[in-house]
């Protein structure tokens, strides 16, 4: 229900009292927020010898793939930032938040608006009047120049309530944007180093490829001149052929991560190249702090951090709606029946109303309202929870998995040097007569296998560095968000 106060000074004085105690005094109804509780462990679960390796690197603010000391990386991670497509959705999304927080700011200033008119009627001599007086006909012109302005005045605060929301969905929209930089140069980072990985095992299967090629030349030799048996020579060549197309199929998991590797750095796959090299950097030894740490380190949890704050203002914008509204309005300007007299003091005219809305009844709409916005923050509140609970499952992953694959290089750098020996060994004894040349190619085929998983285990170990940098946070800090924010100023009064 809506109804105009009379204008007797002593009612307007009181309402404009109660206006402006209630502005100053920054009455907002709805919960303030307060950042709930999430579940975190003292420290993480570590094994030795992860927990005494040293040294540890904090990872950097910006550019966190230069621990790695890797060139053609950090020349990649360059070219993603300027031309990655997902990246610029992301910072579009960004944009458009600050926009819908600075039009939610304008609510909190008065809205002044113009609509001249220029008009002619000419009206009929012979009109009906209502007498028998007759009228001559008559023509005039109407020139109009009015100016309205408006303003509700926030007594509740439902206006700040928005404001809040606004601003921290704005926070949310920064933080996924870190978020989705972290997401893609994390996973141009690892797709990097599995290419690396791959580079490693081609190159490993091409120098076994050549081995095996000048073995076999010499096995025919040896058989042409009555030394080494047929068999001897098939099972060489089978080893070598079946070598051959190893190296052959990895080509095809070579181009498909390069394939991948251009599209985040925005360039087609077809004139995308990336010369092989082999794997040789080393992961950096990264220092994990403590898991409380990883609630300010997280983009995702610092984006649902700022979701749970605009649902809680929500709520205030929803029981807001219980109070009631106070509305200024004000019409003023010029109109004259010819142009020459517009601006006139006679031609002005002004009009000022104040007008307190309350709703009464409204169906059960304003409680639905009120239980929609808090189921809104309870959800977002699990949300918020869900999400620190599994970053704190992806560090430890990462934890463990550095561990174990540190564990297993170590046995694995044993393994690769007995198998080199196993096939000295097994050529002495097959050249002196002690065994056939089946104990040559086993030796040979074992050789292979554990070159290849020294290979595997490295490039797992830099892929799984890679993981615990993002499950980190990438060096993103959530102290960063303060910043972001679009603050009311007077200019705004006279913003467009």
């Amino acid at each position: 229900m809506s109804r105009s106060l009379p204008p007797a000074p002593r009612r307007r004085g009181a309402l404009w009292g109660l206006a402006l105690l209630c502005a100053g005094a920054g009455c907002a109804v709805g919960p303030n927020y307060s950042r709930p509780d999430a579940p975190a462990a003292p420290k993480w679960e570590l094994s030795q010898p992860w927990r005494e390796a040293a040294p540890k690197d904090a990872v950097p603010k910006t550019a966190w793939w230069t621990l790695f000391h890797d060139e053609d990386l950090q020349a990649l991670e360059t070219r993603l930032l300027s031309a990655n497509q997902t990246l610029k959705v992301a910072v579009a999304h960004l944009d458009q938040a600050r926009a819908s927080a600075a039009v939610q700011n304008a609510q909190l200033f008065p809205t002044l608006a113009v609509a001249p008119a220029v008009g002619g009627e000419h009206y009929s001599g012979n009109r009906p009047t209502g007498s028998n007086a007759l009228f001559p006909p008559v023509t005039q012109s109407n020139y109009l120049l009015p100016f309205t302005l408006s303003y509700e005045v926030d007594l509740f605060g439902a206006v700040r309530r928005g404001v809040e929301a606004a601003q921290a969905s704005y926070q949310a929209s920064a933080a996924d944007l870190e978020g989705v930089r972290l997401v893609l140069t994390a996973e141009l980072a690892a797709d990097y180093f599995t290419l690396r990985q791959l580079d490693t095992e081609i190159a490993i299967l091409n120098r076994n490829v050549a081995n095996l090629q000048r073995g076999l030349d010499l096995m025919v030799a040896r058989h042409q001149g009555g030394i080494a048996s047929s068999l001897d020579v098939a099972q060489e060549e089978t080893l070598l052929q079946s070598t051959r197309t190893q190296a052959t199929l990895l080509l095809l998991q070579r181009k498909q991560f390069e394939d991948a590797i251009a599209v985040l750095v925005g360039q087609a796959a077809p004139d995308f190249h990336l010369e092989p090299r082999e794997l040789v950097a080393e992961p950096p030894r990264i220092d994990a702090g403590l898991p409380s740490d990883v609630l300010e380190r997280r983009p995702d949890i610092g984006e649902a951090e700022r979701q749970m704050a605009a649902a809680n203002a929500q709520i205030g914008v929803a029981v807001a709606a219980y109070y009631p509204s106070l509305a200024l309005s004000t019409q003023g300007g010029w109109n004259a029946m010819n142009l020459s007299q517009l601006f006139n003091a006679a031609s002005s005219f002004w009009s000022v109303a104040l007008t307190l809305a309350e709703t009464i009844f409204s169906g059960g709409a304003r409680t639905a309202q009120v239980s929609f916005a808090k189921a809104g923050y309870e959800a977002s509140v699990a949300s918020y929870r869900a999400t620190v609970l599994n970053a704190f499952r992806e560090v430890q992953d990462s934890l463990t998995g550095l561990a174990v694959l540190d564990s297993a290089r170590q046995s694995q750098t044993e393994a690769v040097t007995s198998a080199r020996r196993q096939l000295e060994l097994a050529n002495s004894r097959y050249v002196g007569g002690v065994v056939s040349y089946l104990d040559v190619v086993i030796a040979q085929q074992t050789l292979l296998t554990n070159e290849e998983e020294a290979a595997v285990i490295q490039g797992q170990r830099l892929v799984t560095s890679v993981l615990l940098v993002k499950a980190l946070g990438g060096g993103w800090d959530a102290a960063s968000l303060a910043a972001v924010k679009v603050e009311p100023r007077f200019t705004d009064v006279v913003a467009p």
